[in-house]
């Protein structure tokens, strides 16, 4: 198999696009709570329907589900957001850990898994948005333990 070169200098970043039932409620969860910026959106009809949004170095697009007779929920026969994830990196997954609780935002407990700290938020839609960055704790180590260990040492 040949490796295309130009093609592959023309590729710069793949970017999620996410249909969500309310936008509202996505908007505010995405950029209220875990601090996007609202970099574009479309509003044709004087209410934004889709939006490019950023956080660092990262993007994400929404788009509002069509009402039709198909719940907002359902998406060819399956909830939405089942299995479906975006994994951030980021330089410190502990501090937006600590950050997303202060907001309320129901976060999960940080665990090392392949050599990163991860934590995971979902969003309205069920779409798992997963946070990691590199440690050198041990594998499968959750932070209460850590925590725990780091205080006694």
């Amino acid at each position: 198999m040949e490796n295309n070169s130009t093609s592959n200098l023309n590729v710069k970043q793949a970017v999620p696009f996410f249909m969500v039932a309310d936008m509202n409620t996505s908007l505010d969860f995405y950029t209220k709570r875990l601090g996007f910026d609202l970099k574009n959106k479309w509003e044709p009809r004087g209410r934004i329907e889709w939006c490019w949004l950023e956080l660092g170095g990262a993007s994400l697009m929404l788009q509002e589900h069509k009402k039709t007779n198909e719940p907002a929920t359902m998406f060819n026969g399956s909830k939405k957001g089942i299995c479906v994830s975006i994994n951030f990196t980021c330089n410190n997954a502990i501090a937006l850990y600590h950050e997303f609780k202060s907001k309320g935002i129901d976060v999960k407990e940080p665990i090392v898994g392949n050599g990163l700290w991860e934590i995971m938020v979902t969003d309205a839609d069920g779409f798992r948005l997963f946070f990691e960055s590199s440690t050198d704790v041990p594998e499968e180590t959750k932070y209460s333990d850590w925590v725990k260990t780091s205080k006694t040492n």
